[in-house]
């Protein structure tokens, strides 16, 4: 069983990612803007299913690879923060992405939004990095099987990412227009986000764990 401390820091890094502009984000609320609510839920129903291919990847032992080979787990946990660093960068650098003020995108079939929500997530490595660098830090192979601790805490991640993207494109077409006409809360947004992914990074950096194994 996993600690309610794993669950609270997994809940955390879910947050900071989902609310931090990447791939998915981008892709959703440019739909959800120009195609309408209905197209950006159908995109997310592809963004969710590229959750659980990473989501069944993990549980079925993805990171014991990492475990037999550490210094190639090192390496992983080092370009992870990296990452983080430069997503905090993206975040607070001046003349950063405008993600409510996206480019049109033609009108697609909703075979397409499902498939293009899928690929976009699929190749996120917003989402790679979460589940191969950041979610084995907070399992204990003390507490119990790996795979149920696995499935649990991707399932918390999963779960928020799916209700704040579902919030966002709901009301992507109220927030463009908000934050168009208060670009100071655009700007508390993205140096909050960008100082809590920048905190992730060093904490990762940091941490000299090693990855579990399924058992």
């Amino acid at each position: 069983m996993v600690s309610n401390s794993a669950v609270m820091g997994i809940a955390i890094v879910a947050l900071g990612l989902v609310l931090t502009p990447g791939p998915n984000m981008i892709y959703l609320v440019s739909r959800s803007i120009t195609q309408g609510r209905q197209a950006g839920l159908i995109s997310l129903t592809g963004v969710a299913v590229g959750f659980l291919v990473y989501l069944a990847a993990a549980t079925a032992g993805l990171t014991a690879v990492f475990v037999a080979v550490p210094a190639a787990y090192t390496v992983l946990k080092f370009a992870g923060a990296a990452y983080l660093l430069y997503l905090a960068w993206q975040a607070i650098r001046p003349g950063g992405i405008a993600v409510f003020a996206p480019q049109d995108v033609p009108a697609d079939s909703t075979r397409r939004l499902f498939a293009m929500g899928l690929v976009t997530n699929v190749l996120n490595p917003k989402i790679a990095v979460l589940y191969v660098s950041l979610l084995p830090q907070f399992i204990d192979p003390g507490r119990g099987a790996v795979a149920l601790q696995s499935l649990t805490l991707g399932t918390v991640q999963i779960s928020i990412a799916l209700l704040v993207n579902a919030l966002i494109v709901v009301f992507a077409g109220g927030l463009a227009t908000f934050l168009a006409k208060r670009p100071t809360w655009l700007r508390v947004q993205r140096y909050f986000m960008g100082t809590v992914l920048g905190g992730l990074a060093v904490k990762l950096a940091l941490d000299r764990g090693r990855p579990a194994t399924v058992g």
